[in-house]
C-alpha cells in the first residue's frame, strides 16, 4: 500500500511556531485557543477566505442587518461541557428554533408533529391516537437501510412524499433511495405539538454574533491570524513543528485517491420591507418549501439574532453540485473512498486532521466543538 508522506517540513526556530493551524472554523480557532491559553505554545491560524469563524461567520449587511452570508447557523447542545466552553467568549439569547414546512396550501410544523398531521388531513388526533395513526401508515421495511426506508418505516408513503422526497433530492442531488439513512434520521417525528426544530438542553444564539464570538476566542496575545492566505503559500516560509488542517482531506492530499464528493450551497439575500405593524415577514425563522421553488428554504435572520431593524433580511438557500465544500455526501462508497484518505493520514505524525471537511462527517457545529476539545486533550497528553 502506497504510503503518503507529509509534503511540509516541520522547520523549528525560537522565531517560529508551535502550531500552524488550517482553518479559522469553529475547529480551527477552538484547538488554537486551548493550545495557546492552556499549553502556551505559539499559534498560526491561516485562513484562504478574509474573514474568520468560518461557514458561521456573521456579518452586518449594508441596511445593518446581521445575516449569516452562508446560510443560518443554530446554535444547540446537550453538551454543558461545550456550552461551557463557548460561554467564556459570548453571552447568549435564548432561542428555539422552529420550522415550518409549504405543503399543500399550507405551512405546517417540521418536524412532522401531531399538528402537522391533524391540520394536514383535517383530523382532530390526540397524542395517543397518533400513535396509532403512525403505525397504520408506516410501511414495513425489512433492513432499514437508505433515507427512505427511515421515513417510510416510520411516517408512511404520503407523509415521505409530501415532507422529505422533493426537499431531500433537491438538498443532495439524489433520491432518498440512494442516501444513507443517516440523513433522515436525523429528522425525529414527534406524537406531542412539541413544534421546536431541536429539543437539545442548550439552544441560544451568540448575543453579538458568532464573529464577535470568534474575535474573542482569537484574541489570545500567543495567536496570529492570517486571513486571505492560502497555507500553502506560506507554509515553507514561516518555522512550524505541527500542523492542524481542517479543509477538506482530499485536498490536502492532492485528490491522491479521487475527489470526495461533497454538496454545496448557493445563496440569495434580500432585504425587505415588512407589512405595516409587522416587524418579520415569515412567522417562523425557517420555512421549507419541499415541493414548490427551486430554492429548499427561507430563513429570516430577525427570529434568530432578535435584532429590532425597521427593514428584514431573508436568505433563499440553492442546492448544488459544485462550490465551495458544505456537506459531504453520506454514501457507502464515498465512505470507502474517505477511508482510503484517513489510512493516509493516520501516518502522518506531524499533522492532525480535525472539523467537518477533514473528517468527512456531517457535524453539527456542537460536534464539531466537542471534537476540537477532545483532540486538544489528546495532541497535548503525555
Amino acid at each position: 500500500m502506497h504510503t503518503f508522506k507529509s509534503q511540509f517540513p516541520a522547520p523549528t526556530g525560537a522565531t517560529g511556531y508551535d502550531t500552524l493551524i488550517v482553518g479559522a472554523g469553529f475547529a480551527g480557532s477552538v484547538i488554537a485557543e486551548r493550545l495557546a491559553s492552556q499549553a502556551g505554545q505559539r499559534v498560526l491560524v491561516v485562513d484562504k477566505r478574509p474573514h474568520i469563524g468560518g461557514n458561521a461567520h456573521d456579518r452586518h449587511d449594508d441596511a445593518g442587518l446581521l445575516v449569516h452570508p452562508y446560510g443560518p447557523h443554530i446554535f444547540h447542545t446537550n453538551s454543558a461541557e461545550v456550552f461551557g466552553y463557548l460561554s467564556q467568549f459570548t453571552e447568549w439569547r435564548p432561542y428555539q428554533h422552529r420550522v415550518l414546512a409549504s405543503v399543500d396550501g399550507q405551512l405546517l410544523p417540521m418536524p412532522i408533529n401531531l399538528d402537522t398531521v391533524n391540520r394536514l388531513y383535517g383530523l382532530s388526533l390526540s397524542s395517543f391516537e397518533m400513535d396509532d395513526f403512525l403505525a397504520r401508515v408506516a410501511e414495513r421495511v425489512d433492513g432499514v437501510r437508505t433515507s427512505e426506508d427511515v421515513v417510510v418505516s416510520r411516517v408512511g408513503r404520503d407523509l415521505y412524499t409530501k415532507f422529505f422526497r422533493g426537499y431531500t433530492r433537491k438538498q443532495w442531488g439524489l433520491d432518498p433511495s440512494e442516501l444513507d439513512a443517516s440523513v433522515t434520521a436525523r429528522v425525529p417525528t414527534r406524537t406531542s405539538r412539541d413544534d421546536r426544530y431541536f429539543t437539545d438542553t442548550h439552544q441560544a444564539m451568540p448575543l453579538h454574533g458568532y464573529t464577535r464570538m470568534f474575535e474573542r476566542m482569537l484574541a489570545h496575545p500567543n495567536i496570529h491570524v492570517m486571513t486571505g492566505t492560502d497555507y500553502r503559500d506560506i507554509v515553507h516560509l514561516l518555522p512550524w513543528k505541527h500542523m492542524v488542517y481542517t479543509g477538506p482531506i482530499d485536498t490536502f492530499f492532492d485528490h491522491h485517491h479521487g475527489q470526495l464528493p461533497y454538496r454545496s450551497l448557493a445563496f440569495e439575500h434580500v432585504t425587505v420591507q415588512p407589512p405595516a405593524g409587522q416587524a418579520t415577514v415569515q412567522p417562523v425563522g425557517t420555512v421549507n418549501h419541499p415541493n414548490d421553488h427551486l430554492y429548499t428554504r427561507v430563513t429570516e435572520f430577525k427570529h434568530l439574532t432578535g435584532q429590532r431593524h425597521e427593514a428584514t433580511s431573508l436568505v433563499y438557500e440553492y442546492s448544488r453540485s459544485q462550490g465551495d465544500p458544505y456537506y459531504p455526501v453520506p454514501r457507502a462508497e464515498n465512505t470507502q473512498l474517505y477511508r482510503r484518505y484517513e489510512a493516509d493520514a493516520e501516518a502522518l505524525s506531524d499533522v492532525t486532521f480535525v472539523g467537518r471537511l477533514a473528517s468527512y462527517k456531517y457535524y453539527n457545529m456542537d460536534q464539531v466543538v466537542a471534537q476540537s476539545l477532545a483532540t486538544f486533550k489528546r495532541m497535548v497528553q503525555p
